[in-house]
């Protein structure tokens, strides 16, 4: 039985989390929420956590470098989901996963990896095409852009360097350049999550969209993140790694 602690439950991902492994006979639920009033206190309440083979955060970057020192100390696996991280806290993620396992998405969704997979396929196909990334989520998200946004952005980046991103547009004389890739953040409603990528050519258009209709294609996710990481070596892992772990 994989004994899997959610750092973050009392938070929707959580919660979605929590339901799905308590239903699952080969996997045991523990929880750890983050105090929103006093963040530091977090810190100070490691200590009394049981032994657990592995840890799934969707709490908050500013608990990620108390979690981070917690789970080297343990060497527990360690399983991030939190979005809207500084480059401080990504540089220290990565310093952490020479010590232990860490997987690290912005997305823990099959689906976005696929998309991903298409759009990089497209780019290649598409040169004259001017690209733009819509993201839309619920009125409560804090962070914008979305890090699935992000996610995108830097995947057509590493194909194309000269992509730039820019967010949002106002005024006059703004006019479009050759490799901006313009990227939106819509927030309403209890929108789960929706990403679409635009190719816009002369007299057609092309979009890639992922549809979110709940969280649990995340948690589905995650859990099938934690437990490809349990039993591999120290190192950065992601949604890619999972993608073709079959076909290597």
């Amino acid at each position: 039985m994989l004994k899997i602690l959610v750092h973050g439950c009392s938070g929707q991902m959580g919660k979605t989390l929590k339901s799905i492994i308590e239903n699952d006979e080969n996997l045991f639920f523990y929880g750890f929420s983050r105090d929103q009033s006093n963040i530091d206190k977090i810190f100070n309440s490691y200590e009394a956590i049981p032994q657990v083979d592995i840890v799934i955060d969707f709490s908050h970057y500013k608990a990620i470098d108390g979690l981070l020192d917690f789970v080297c100390k343990r060497k527990i696996p360690l399983v991030i989901g939190t979005t809207g991280l500084e480059d401080t806290i990504e540089n220290n993620i990565f310093s952490a996963s020479k010590t232990i396992p860490i997987f690290h998405s912005n997305n823990m969704s099959l689906g976005i990896q696929t998309l991903l997979e298409m759009a990089k396929i497209a780019l290649g196909c598409l040169d004259d095409f001017d690209l733009e990334i819509i993201e839309k989520h619920h009125n409560k998200k804090v962070d914008a852009p979305s890090g699935t946004a992000q996610l995108i952005f830097d995947t057509l980046q590493e194909k194309n360097n000269e992509l730039k991103a820019v967010f949002g547009r106002r005024g006059r004389d703004q006019k479009r350049q050759k490799n901006d890739i313009g990227i939106h953040s819509i927030r309403g409603g209890n929108i789960v999550g929706e990403h679409t990528i635009i190719f816009a050519g002369l007299d057609e258009q092309i979009e890639i969209k992922h549809l979110a209709s709940s969280k649990k294609s995340f948690a589905f996710g995650a859990i099938e993140a934690a437990r490809f990481l349990y039993r591999q070596p120290p190192g950065l892992y992601n949604m890619s790694h999972i993608s073709r772990k079959d076909k290597t």
